[in-house]
């Protein structure tokens, strides 16, 4: 699977960060270059050239380095464009322990405005680092800093605003309600930060701050914000990890498994998983199990292990008949029958099982949360397109089309049914496909 093209570039983000155009940056290029002794015939058109995916030599990487403050050699070791200055987050480096969560949540606060759409700034060993460390730091608390004491009676209400902030999500999408969890997570992060609470209620905020973290990144990436979603991410995981919440813990790394896979990195996706399964609870439910495994065998199949992943995806089926009466764990309790046929539609279709699939996709749409309906519209039109039912496939993309125009809001759902437009290359002169074409390109760029 080809590695996904940034929609923008680092240097991109660089060159706003420090607030110069394409033009000034080759100018102050020739002239740190002048003083290095290397003469540069850079311009803005150079510029533009390296944000569209061409490297620049050696020479110019050197100057660049040094205008940035950052030392030759790292550039060297790192590569292009793995060494520009965009990749510092807090929660990679901070001590696991409860002042590195609060310094952690602190800093995504701070920061998670900067939206850095377009490319992952958590890859290779980052992140495969971060989930070792993960499964191998300690929960503990500490002593409560001073400040105003933090009731029962205001985390029920925060627990209850989640809650209902949650299931908004399922039905409008997550660009709608970006800034209203941004703006709790900062409302529970001072709350860690500066308020007085005991050390059952402090296990709570930390729990919540996982929560929500881990829901504002979904928010982020439907709306697109990959980079911004990963450092949410990363706070719901250190979150997790301090009120001792493993099980929520490994649900997060599944999670983070899904941006890394969608750029290409699905190697990074399978042990993502591997280490979340190793490491959760051994008291986990058949319920939360059946969850695991399914992303097992979606990291499988991505990355081409169609056996392993239809093993892990009959595992799933399995653990989920046998949860009957389970209670499900609040953070899971939008999981069922239309995430586990999502997935087997996709396992199914990857694996060439065209048949199989379709039919799983259309009991996906049909009991799926109206958001997700829209996201998966996209998958069952190409099952059916695979199958040859053109008729089909453009009665799914529509409807998809038909939700995104006005009842739901996902930056997600647009990109894929884009997606399935390029598959309609072969039937472009076709009346039905030009006007599915024309309805795609007039959806709002904010969907």
């Amino acid at each position: 699977m080809p590695v996904e093209p940034l929609a923008i570039h680092p240097l991109t983000f660089v060159r706003q960060l420090k607030g110069w155009g394409k033009a000034e940056l080759a100018r102050l290029m020739q002239a740190r270059g002048e003083e290095l002794g290397i003469l540069l015939a850079t311009n803005r058109t150079t510029v533009w050239k390296w944000e569209q995916g061409q490297g620049p030599d050696g020479d110019a990487q050197r100057v660049l380095a040094d205008l940035l403050n950052v030392p030759y050699e790292q550039a060297l070791a790192q590569g292009w464009p793995r060494w520009l200055p965009v990749w510092g987050v807090t929660g990679l480096t901070a001590p696991w322990t409860e002042a590195g969560t609060v310094e952690a949540l602190a800093d995504l606060v701070g920061s998670g405005r900067m939206d850095r759409r377009g490319f992952l700034t958590i890859t290779g060993a980052a992140l495969t680092g971060l989930a070792a460390s993960w499964a191998e730091a300690p929960s503990a608390f500490a002593s409560a800093l001073d400040g105003d004491r933090v009731t029962d009676k205001m985390v029920s209400t925060l627990e209850q605003r989640i809650g209902t902030l949650r299931t908004l999500d399922d039905q409008l999408g997550g660009a709608r309600l970006l800034e209203q969890a941004r703006g709790d997570l900062a409302l529970i992060s001072g709350l860690l930060e500066a308020g007085r609470y005991t050390e059952q209620t402090g296990s709570r905020l930390y729990a919540l701050a996982a929560r929500v973290s881990h829901l504002t990144g979904w928010m982020a990436y439907d709306a697109g914000l990959r980079s911004a979603g990963q450092q949410y991410y990363v706070g719901a995981l250190r979150s997790a990890r301090t009120a001792g919440d493993d099980a929520f813990g490994a649900f997060v790394l599944a999670e983070m498994g899904v941006h890394v896979s969608e750029a290409g990195r699905t190697a990074e996706r399978v042990e993502l998983i591997s280490t979340a399964i190793d490491n959760a609870p051994r008291t986990l439910s058949p319920y939360t199990q059946s969850f695991l495994h399914l992303h097992q065998a979606e990291a499988l199949s991505r990355d081409g292990n169609h056996r392993k992943a239809g093993t892990a995806l009959n595992r799933a089926l399995s653990l989920w008949d046998r949860h009957a009466e389970e209670v499900s764990p609040d953070w899971l309790d939008w999981y069922g029958e239309a995430q586990l046929k999502s997935t087997e539609g996709k396992v199914m279709l990857r694996s060439g099982q065209v048949e199989r699939a379709t039919s799983s996709l259309e009991t996906s749409v049909k009991k799926a949360a109206p958001r997700d309906k829209a996201v998966r519209s996209s998958r069952l039109a190409e099952a059916r397109l695979a199958g040859n039912d053109l008729d089909g496939a453009l009665d799914a993309a529509n409807y998809g089309a038909e939700l995104l125009e006005d009842k739901v809001s996902s930056v997600r759902a647009v990109d894929r049914l884009k997606e399935f437009s390029e598959r309609l290359g072969p039937h472009r002169s076709v009346p039905a496909v030009r006007e599915f074409r024309e309805r795609l390109s007039a959806l709002p760029t904010a969907a």
